[in-house]
């Protein structure tokens, strides 16, 4: 079973969307286990085997709450096994065989973001979209600042500008050192361009919609002046499902 348990996720899964332009079928193994389930607390049993991540790793969970719930990705399973409809195994994957292994280059990483943080780039114009990025991020800096004393410095266009290091090191020292919400944080960061964001769902400043929405401001308004688009809307949704385990962590470990 560890074999192939490994065959299927050792890899990250193709996003459905590129996988759709280049008119490529994944090859999805048969299911070949009757159920999951959970065990002593946080381990994730197929047919009463422990399953083991990619680097052959035991898959044990944090929480009780967290194992069921990656225990239902997989009974929902159904003839197929499908990782891109996993997104939460697979999250637990990365933060089990990564997170756990080298938490601090992954906060590195974050730090990364907030020195270049979406949120301190606005437009010049339209005035309806420097409206709109202004409704949905100066909440979010007023948080930093209420909470953390942690002041920014705006721009328009994309002329990198440096942030007052004081501020970067109180957010700085925001981020998690678990490495679950870390890994949580670390993958809605990416997802949404924004450590800020990311910081400010783990610390209960914003909820998951509300940052959801912020992250996309941009990409909205744009599908508002020039309509929709069906692979974008299929990329997006495939994010949102990775955003969903990320938020299911923090919420569950």
């Amino acid at each position: 079973m560890r074999e192939i348990f490994e065959e299927i996720f050792v890899n990250e899964p193709l996003d459905p969307t590129e996988a759709a332009r280049r008119n490529l079928r994944p090859n999805l193994r048969k299911r070949f286990y009757g159920r999951a389930e959970v065990a002593d607390g946080g381990t994730v049993l197929l047919d009463g085997k422990p399953v083991k991540t990619p680097a052959r790793r035991a898959l044990y969970l944090p929480t009780t709450a967290l194992a069921e719930a990656v225990a239902a990705e997989w009974n929902s399973q159904v003839d197929v096994i499908n990782p891109a409809c996993m997104p939460l195994t697979r999250l637990t994957n990365v933060i089990i065989d990564a997170v756990s292994q080298t938490p601090r280059s992954v906060a590195q990483e974050v730090e990364k973001y907030l020195r270049s943080d979406l949120l301190f780039y606005r437009a010049e114009a339209p005035a309806t979209l420097v409206e709109r990025q202004s409704r949905a991020w100066d909440p979010v800096l007023a948080w930093a600042r209420d909470r953390f004393g942690a002041r920014f410095v705006l721009a328009q266009g994309i002329v990198y500008v440096s942030q007052p290091p004081e501020s970067l090191e109180a957010m700085r020292a925001a981020i998690p050192v678990d490495p679950w919400r870390l890994g949580a944080v670390s993958s809605i960061t990416a997802l949404t361009g924004s450590g800020l964001l990311a910081l400010a769902l783990l610390h209960r400043g914003l909820d998951d919609i509300s940052v959801w929405s912020a992250a996309h401001v941009d990409e909205d308004w744009q599908a508002l002046q020039w309509g929709g688009d069906e692979f974008a809307t299929a990329h997006r949704n495939y994010r949102r499902a990775e955003f969903d385990a990320a938020t299911t962590v923090l919420r569950l470990a």
